[in-house]
């Protein structure tokens, strides 16, 4: 029989500490203990321990620098955080610094017992888990599918961090412009989870109408609405062991914003129309192209819905700022697609793309690589000129109304995103749906865009004058 695992509680909250020490003694660990960073120290130095679960702040060693100075030795522990509402921010950035997750105080003993036996195992052990996907990355090798393209330093750093939030169960948020690959960094984080066995839903909420989104999330009994001819069990259920993807959550209606709290907090779901609820074991990941901390001021997004998300946020940065990847997404989406007729891309062709700004991100630049191999059939190669990059989105090219937008909204992005939904918008005559398709956006965003728009001033094709 395996002796043990020994577990160091560093808390300088004495009551605090005596009730962790308890509760995980009486769940068979190990416990020693530490009233600060630098008595945890002194104890690693003298005891072999599994597992350092650890405050965040304390004096005079906090837990961040206990962390740092771990790092400095050879085989440290994994180290599991705690922390308060208001320091989860020092907890995301510990976690950047190597601690394996951390957990949101208050919490029940249960959550702790099951966190700790999920980390307490040989320090070599969990030294060669946590280290192996940023070694993979670092080397290039392939990770689990689908792998984000990572070239330049910025998405490398991305992904050593994505691969090590992955481990945990936190919940994820991940915000980033349309098209900067925010999906692919979800099922990332899912395939390389220890839910990867388990299923990945995903739903759109920009996409779903208002008054299916609850019955499609939650599910519902037969008989509960006009229409519901057959009982339906829901994504969340359809995700239970495994991941659910909420995309675009800021366009979710306020109403529905709440009971998607109670499902959160409560870990069950309680379908339309049924007599009692379901139990759920789901990791929620969620995404928006938008500014969640702006659309909680506007009072559109509950607050408490925000914080429940945002556990760990990860900002996916748009392509233009990490001009590294365009070469190698560019020829990956040549491989995928060329089949049998293999193409390279000229060294003219590669230094077009790179000069160009991708204000449509990579969603773009997989349209302008399909288009480019029906422009380049029957030739050896890819050239400038089979690339349909428009000439003037390199630099912003101002449309009607856009000078006289507020100052703050006198940029770049504004002047190109407004152009080409202006241009979107006089192509299909004013047809909100089929601008919203041609732009590669929901009815929902595209609405959301123009309304931005008539507040600056500007003219919206199609509007009624």
């Amino acid at each position: 029989m395996s002796e043990p695992a020994t577990i160091l509680v560093v808390e300088d909250d004495r009551p605090l500490q005596d009730a962790l020490v308890t509760t995980l003694a009486t769940a068979g660990f190990n416990v020693l203990a530490a009233s600060d960073g630098g008595e945890a120290l002194k104890i690693l130095n003298d005891a072999a321990v599994d597992l350092v679960v650890s405050d965040v702040q304390m004096q005079p060693v906090d837990g961040r620098e206990l962390l740092r100075r771990l790092k400095q030795k050879p085989a440290p522990p994994p180290v599991l955080l705690m922390t308060a509402y208001g320091t989860i921010d020092q907890a995301v950035a510990a976690m950047r610094e190597g601690a394996v997750d951390y957990l949101v105080k208050p919490f029940e003993a249960d959550e702790l017992e099951r966190r700790v036996a999920r980390y307490a195992r040989s320090a070599s052990a969990a030294s060669r888990e946590a280290a192996q996907p940023a070694a993979e990355a670092s080397r290039g090798t392939v990770l689990p599918t689908p792998r984000p393209i990572a070239e330049d330093p910025r998405s490398r750093a991305l992904l050593e961090l994505a691969s090590r939030v992955a481990q945990s169960e936190v919940t994820v948020l991940l915000t980033g412009e349309s098209g900067t690959g925010k999906e692919v960094y979800a099922k990332f984080i899912h395939a390389g989870s220890k839910r990867a066995s388990g299923p990945f839903v995903a739903v759109n909420c920009a996409a779903i109408p208002e008054q299916m989104l609850e019955a499609l999330l939650f599910g519902h009994e037969k008989g509960a609405f006009t229409g519901a001819q057959a009982r339906s069990t829901g994504k969340f259920v359809q995700a239970n062991g495994g991941t659910i993807l909420l995309d675009e959550i800021t366009e979710m209606d306020l109403s529905l914003q709440a009971k998607l709290l109670r499902v959160l907090q409560e870990r069950e779901v309680e379908p339309l129309g049924a007599s009692k609820p379901v139990a759920l074991d789901v990791r929620v990941l969620a995404t928006s192209n938008r500014d969640l901390e702006q659309t909680v001021r506007a009072g559109t997004f509950r607050e408490d819905l925000y914080y429940r998300l945002s556990v760990f946020p990860l900002q996916i940065p748009p392509l233009r700022e990490r001009p590294g990847d365009v070469v190698a997404l560019a020829q990956r989406f040549v491989q995928a697609r060329a089949g049998t007729s293999p193409r390279a891309l000229t060294a003219a062709a590669l230094a077009r793309l790179q000069s160009y700004a991708w204000p449509g991100n990579v969603r773009e630049l997989e349209n302008v690589m399909q288009r480019a191999l029906l422009l380049s059939e029957g030739e050896a190669a890819i050239e400038p000129r089979h690339l349909a990059i428009d000439e003037h989105a390199r630099a912003v090219a101002p449309v009607s109304g856009v000078a006289t937008a507020p100052s703050g909204l006198a940029n770049e992005l504004w002047g190109e995103e407004t152009r080409r939904i202006v241009i979107a918008l006089e192509s299909s005559r004013g047809a909100r749906k089929r601008a919203a398709e041609q732009l590669g956006i929901s009815d929902r965003t595209l609405r959301y865009k123009l309304s931005k728009m008539r507040a600056a001033g500007i003219q919206v094709p199609g509007d009624r004058a």
